[in-house]
């Protein structure tokens, strides 16, 4: 194949487009999964793929899948994919670039007309960031056969179920269907992924991209303390069951257990909480908080958890409170192929790019596919290592850097 190069004002004029759709007022984005704003993204995300040859389905998970046969129709896909929902008020990189760079992997290989044996699939994965139903990575969870009925029945914060949410998108997505839409290792050679930093090491470096060798596995817990309700005022200090101060406490107790040992890459978030039933001037009947650990080495984050959860015991016994502990996700660590790294190394040396090799603190849709594939991933640089927020940012001269690195990884494996 001749040299190519990506069309980075395509690329480009892509992502602002797509940024438009669910555009706060501050220049961030929300588009949550399975909202309006999300239907309207993937309504796009298929004019697209359809102008880079792609046949577009989705699976019942809410996965929006382009396909493009190969001269073998038979041989697993070779697929490239992340996500382009959003947090809430988050930012316009964060797992867009990553879908939009595969469906211009996938728009040159079919201008250029590039004879390849394996199917190509570009996938915009449902729910990566969790944001409306409190469990992220759905859609890839559900691609590997991670996902229950329990999964579908969560609700969220307007109480509507992700069954029925699941079932109002449109575009004959039908939950009650999941089964048909898992897939296996005879189905996936190998997955490419690409993805912001959402960290400071390649700017600090000066590095525009960077080899990904390992993803930490994050858990997810709901915690909910349940005391006794009163009235601000008249509850002496001393005879509260104040679940509130409780939750004060234990999230104090997370940092601590996290930050125990300052070598090691163990962190701990309290992202979410709630009380109930929520007042100036009352003492909460329960307080619900949301609680994310997260490390590369499977055995010292499971340990940091299990001390955490000694700590919530110790502290409702103390404070006469009763608590509630539901896990939402556990995802182990996982390493990238060797493989694949080696491939994207040879490219970057073909390309005279002096790349590191690193390793991702955030979790990714890859982690998953990683279960029936060979799995691969690229970082981009992104400025200060700022994410989840309207002010992240990413060059587009980097992100077209990654792209063609993401190509020519491609071109070497179909």
């Amino acid at each position: 194949m001749k040299v190519v190069s990506i069309n980075q004002k395509r690329l480009q004029e892509r992502i602002e487009k797509l940024s438009e759709i669910g555009k706060t007022k501050d220049d961030g984005v929300q588009r949550v999964a399975l909202s309006d704003e999300d239907r309207e993204g993937h309504l796009l995300l298929t004019e697209w793929m359809r102008e880079a040859g792609l046949k577009v389905r989705h699976d019942h998970f809410g996965n929006l899948i382009g396909r493009k046969e190969g001269l073998n129709p038979n041989l697993p896909c070779i697929m490239i994919g992340s996500h382009t929902d959003s947090v809430k008020n988050g930012g316009k990189f964060d797992g867009i670039i990553g879908v939009l760079a595969g469906i211009e992997v996938a728009h040159i290989i079919n201008e250029e007309n590039v004879s390849h044996q394996y199917p190509i699939e570009v996938v915009s994965f449902c729910e990566e960031e969790g944001s409306r139903f409190n469990d992220g990575l759905f859609g890839s969870r559900g691609m590997v056969g991670k996902i229950n009925r329990e999964d579908l029945e969560k609700t969220d914060e307007n109480k509507i179920s992700r069954y029925d949410a699941l079932r109002s998108f449109g575009f004959g997505i039908n939950p009650d269907l999941i089964d048909n839409s898992v897939r296996t290792p005879k189905e996936v050679k190998y997955y490419f992924e690409m993805h912001i930093e959402q960290g400071p090491y390649l700017q600090e470096t000066n590095y525009p991209i960077g080899i990904v060798s390992g993803i930490a596995g994050p858990a997810w817990f709901k915690v909910k303390l349940i005391g006794e309700a009163g009235h601000a005022g008249t509850v002496p200090m001393n005879l509260r069951k104040d679940p509130m101060i409780g939750a004060a406490e234990i999230i104090k107790e997370i940092e601590s257990v996290c930050m125990k040992n300052p070598t090691a890459p163990t962190v701990g978030t309290v992202g979410l909480i709630n009380a109930f039933p929520g007042g100036s001037n009352i003492i909460p009947r329960s307080v619900e908080f949301t609680m994310d650990i997260r490390d590369i080495v499977l055995e010292r984050r499971n340990e940091a958890i299990r001390e955490i959860k000694i700590k919530i015991e110790e502290i409702s016994k103390a404070r006469g409170l009763e608590f509630e502990i539901e896990q939402n996700v556990d995802a182990s660590p996982v390493q990238c192929s060797k493989t694949l790294i080696k491939t994207f190394k040879d490219v970057c040396e073909e390309l005279q790019l002096e790349v590191p090799v690193m390793v991702s603190g955030a979790g990714h849709d890859a982690m998953f596919l990683a279960d029936i594939s060979e799995m691969g991933m690229i970082f981009v640089r992104c400025r200060d290592g700022i994410s989840h927020q309207p002010n992240e940012w990413a060059d587009i001269e980097d992100i077209s850097i990654g792209t063609k690195v993401l190509l020519e990884a491609v071109l070497k494996h179909i």
